[in-house]
Parts: structure tokens; sequence; C-alpha cells
């Protein structure tokens, strides 16, 4: 696992030392297309944060306690450079019902890994039914939710994968988009995210009083929350031994690939191996699920799948694109980490808990014993559901910033 870290250090900075900007022309070499036209926007934009359209999404689509969801089409920041406008594309979806008095509290659900290519984009595929049953506890408990797919999935361009910016510009205009135009809506905001979602959750709480200052964020949900620090780079990650299956590889490949958005002269050869090749090349089109089924069925470890690379203080120079523009954040967080977890480490994750904690952050953590990557998601619902009817009433949290163990919900 050593070795799969520097690769991944080895191509993010490759990555963010290029000079060429993303573009929005569509590319079916970087995963570019198979969606409806309705993720294709040739009118003008104006500025962030404004719905271009909304249609019905298809009933399999709907989540089972939703009244109703839709499809929305929306403008955004382009969060690698900072300045150009783009459009995102997400779902929304109202609980059954008519609206209480005030209107639904707004959950802004920031989805984990799923890939770079459109067809991936969740509004267009689905859901995971781990994501599925999570949200729709949200849904029966009152909370409208609406749900980015992130710059560049979905839509045309591509997706900076693992740079904070770009995701958190997403999920926060797409809370400005359905805040200004959908009825029954209270203006409360909930940011609530997992694994890459959990860092877009993160990172739009940080940005928001200089992005989006006209948002009322009370709270901030997060579990399986990556933390990239400069200083202890391996708290990001649990290593393991080179010559192991590594369905992680999967994940490198995507982050190579949107190097080569960047610097097409870079080779993928130079990287992987003639066994990992054929993998890399299908990366382009092939979302997260049936990716890493693909890596554990060739076989493919560190060992095998990766040539000689840099080590991991290569990344270093460049964590300031991955990092957390602040650790002190303007409302409440809740983190659950799941102590088995082996796609982000605890260790890290309760080393972001304690930091935060010291720059002023309002942090309350948990730590759940037996639980892994996945299965903190719902499992955490016992605690983060209290937590945010105290925030969404104003109520004063209890800090927790070094969470002993304690039972999941089964």
């Amino acid at each position: 696992m050593r070795q799969l870290f520097a690769v991944l250090a080895l191509t993010t900075a490759l990555l963010l030392s290029a000079t060429s900007t993303l573009g929005a022309t569509p590319d079916v070499r970087f995963g570019d297309g198979g969606v409806s036209a309705f993720y294709t926007w040739s009118g003008p934009t104006q500025g962030p944060g404004k719905l271009l359209r909304q249609e019905p999404l298809p009933p399999n689509l709907v989540l089972s306690e939703a009244g109703q969801g839709a499809r929305i089409l929306y403008t955004s920041t382009d969060g690698i450079g900072g300045r150009e406008r783009v459009v995102v594309s997400g779902a929304y979806f109202t609980p059954k019902g008519k609206p209480p008095k005030g209107g639904w509290p707004l959950v802004a659900w920031a989805h984990g890994t799923v890939g770079l290519a459109d067809v991936c984009a969740p509004s267009w595929a689905g859901r995971s039914d781990r994501d599925i049953r999570y949200l729709n506890r949200w849904l029966s408990e009152g909370f409208a939710v609406v749900a980015s797919d992130y710059q560049g999935i979905g839509t045309p361009g591509p997706h900076g994968y693992m740079m904070t910016r770009p995701v958190a510009y997403s999920v926060l205009d797409s809370v400005r988009a359905v805040v200004t135009t959908q009825r029954g809506l209270s203006r409360k905001v909930i940011l609530v995210g997992q694994s890459q979602g959990a860092s877009a959750a993160v990172t739009a709480a940080g940005f928001s009083r200089t992005y989006a200052p006209e948002l009322d964020i009370r709270g901030v949900v997060s579990t399986g929350t990556p933390y990239v620090s400069a200083t202890k780079i391996d708290a990001t990650k649990t290593y393991g031994d080179g010559s192991r299956v590594d369905p992680t590889i999967a994940y490198a490949f995507y982050l190579t690939l949107t190097l080569q958005q960047l610097r097409p002269d870079i080779a993928a050869s130079d990287i992987y191996t003639e066994k990992a090749m054929p993998l890399f090349e299908s990366a382009r089109s092939m979302c997260i699920r049936p990716l890493v089924q693909a890596v554990t069925d060739a076989g493919l470890t560190p060992d095998n799948a990766l040539k000689g690379a840099k080590q991991a203080q290569a990344f270093i120079p460049f964590v300031s694109h991955f990092v957390y523009p602040t650790l002190k954040l303007p409302m409440p967080i809740f983190m659950g980490a799941g102590a088995a977890d082996k796609d982000v480490a605890p260790a890290g994750q309760l080393q972001l808990a304690r930091e935060a904690c010291d720059a002023g952050t309002v942090v309350e953590a948990h730590l759940y014993e037996g639980l892994d990557h996945p299965g903190t998601v719902n499992a955490s619902l016992k605690d983060s559901l209290p937590f945010v009817r105290k925030v969404l009433d104003g109520k004063p949290i209890a800090p927790r910033c070094a969470p002993q163990s304690e039972a999941g919900a089964p």
C-alpha cells in the first residue's frame, strides 16, 4: 500500500504542476458522453448557483421515501481554476406530504467516489443500496435532499478527482440553485457527506462564508472523512502488504486519468505495468464498483501493477490543493469514524477531529467499534440525527474531540 500511496503522490504532483486548464469540450477518451441531452447546456449562464432546468427523474431513480424527485442542471464556478463558469448536474428530492410551517430543512448530500465518466453520475446511474437507505432516512425524517453529481460527472468536462474546491463549489451551488427556486423549503441547510463527499462537505463549510455567505448552513455531518496533512501524510492511509490484491488501485487509475486531462504527454505506461494497463484504459468509462471488482478479479497488487514511483514526500509541495481551506468551521460538525475502516484510516479521521477542535470548531466525533468505511454511514444515524436536530434548533453541541470506541447500530 505504501507503493500505491507513492503513485498517488506522484500523479497528484504532476497534475498540480501542469499549467493547462480544464475545458468543457466533450471528450469520449475521458468519459464524456453516454447521457441524455439534458446534461449539456449551450445557452447563456449567469452567476453561480442558478438553476438552468429540471426534469422529473425516471421512477426507478426516485427514492422510495420521496414525494417528488427531479434532475437539476445549474451553474457553478470551476473549482480547478476558480474563475470560469461551469454547468453541474444533480438531483433534488422532497419528502412525502405537505411541507411543515417554515418549510423542509435541506440536506445537501455529497456522495463518495463513483467514477469519472458522465454515465457514473448518480442522477443518471442511480445510487448504491447503502446510499439509498441513508437518503431515504433523511427524507422520512422530514428533510428535503439536494444531491450534486459534482463538476465533470454527468456534464461535459473532466472531474478534478480528489481536489477539494471543485466538489465544494458544486455542493454549495446546488443549495443555491434549489433554495432560490423550489417551494416548501426552509432556509436551514445541513451539509452531509461520506468519504470523498465528506471531504466535499467539510470543504464546503470552510468556503461557505466567503463563497456563499447568504446560505444558512447550520451544521455538517461527515463519515469516513479523509484528512490530508502536510506534516503527517501517512495518517491518511492504512498501509499493508504490497503483494496483496489492492482494490484501491482503481482510485489511482482515476487520479492518473485526471492528470491526463491536463497533461496528455504523461504516459500511463511510465506508472503502470503491462498487467495493469488494460484496466487503466477501461477506467476511462468504468464506474467505481465494476472497476474495483475488475481490479480484484485481475489480482492487481501494488507490486505487480505499479512501476517505480517517487516517495510520498513528493506530495507535500502540492498538498495545499487537497487540504481543507480551514479547520475552523463557522458551524458545528458531526464526525463518524469506523474503527475497522480500511479505506480511510481511523487515525487520520481522529486526527482531523482533534485538530478541528484545536482550531476552534465545535466537533462531535464518534468512533464505532467493528464498523468499516461503508458500514459507518447508516450506523451513525443514531447519533447524527440528534446532532442535526440540535443545531437546527440552535441548541449547543457538547464537544467530543477524542471519542472512545462505542458500539455501532446494527
